[in-house]
């Protein structure tokens, strides 16, 4: 029970002085304050991250020797998954920005799981909101109209153009509170061993 004990304190320990994982998780917590105080999440927290997770890794490359370009790779699958979101109208440019950073700090092997806890923690929160404002009936309606409009026009190869902000909008939900808590969820349960 103690080495059990001891070894849960050490992974703790080697989990928040990492800088890597210190810096991730103080930035989403800041753009995710300021998603919500704001409604929206200032380059400085974004890209400054993005650039502090490019350098760091070239100095403390992840796992297998992997640097720079892992964690470029990591930014840019981050982003390149939230961009079409972004396209759709249905993300707001800082958050594409905040996942890109993520993915920098993360590295290409932990962003997958970060976008799916993201996605997990932003359905949840979506549903939160919803109940609280009295609109989830008008919001699962807009999910269908969107599933049901998507998917026509991607199978008749048309683009893709779903406002959100119609009348039946049941509001904006700031999505750097789901990136905060998928990506330090995430992060944290992989750390000590749960995914």
């Amino acid at each position: 029970m103690n080495n059990e004990l001891g070894a849960f304190f050490a992974l703790a320990i080697m989990l928040v002085t990492d800088p890597r994982n210190v810096a991730l998780f103080v930035l989403l917590v800041a753009a995710a304050v300021a998603d919500v105080r704001h409604q929206r999440i200032p380059n400085r927290l974004t890209l400054g991250g993005l650039a502090f997770g490019l350098a760091y890794s070239t100095v403390e490359p992840f796992w297998g020797g992997h640097g720079f370009l892992w964690s470029l790779a990591g930014a840019g699958v981050g982003f390149a998954v939230l961009f079409p979101l972004w396209l759709l109208h249905l993300t707001g440019a800082g958050d594409v920005k905040l996942m890109a950073m993520a993915g920098s700090l993360l590295g290409l092997h932990a962003v997958p799981l970060a976008l799916v806890g993201t996605f997990a923690a932003g359905g949840v929160c979506a549903i939160l909101y919803a109940l609280r404002h009295g609109t989830l009936r008008v919001m699962l309606g807009n999910v269908m109209r969107i599933l049901h409009l998507g998917g026509i026009a991607v199978t008749a190869g048309l683009p893709v153009r779903i406002a959100t902000t119609d009348p039946g909008s049941v509001g904006r939900l700031p999505y750097g509170v789901p990136i905060a808590l998928g990506t330090i969820t995430t992060t944290v349960a992989a750390h000590f061993g749960f995914l």
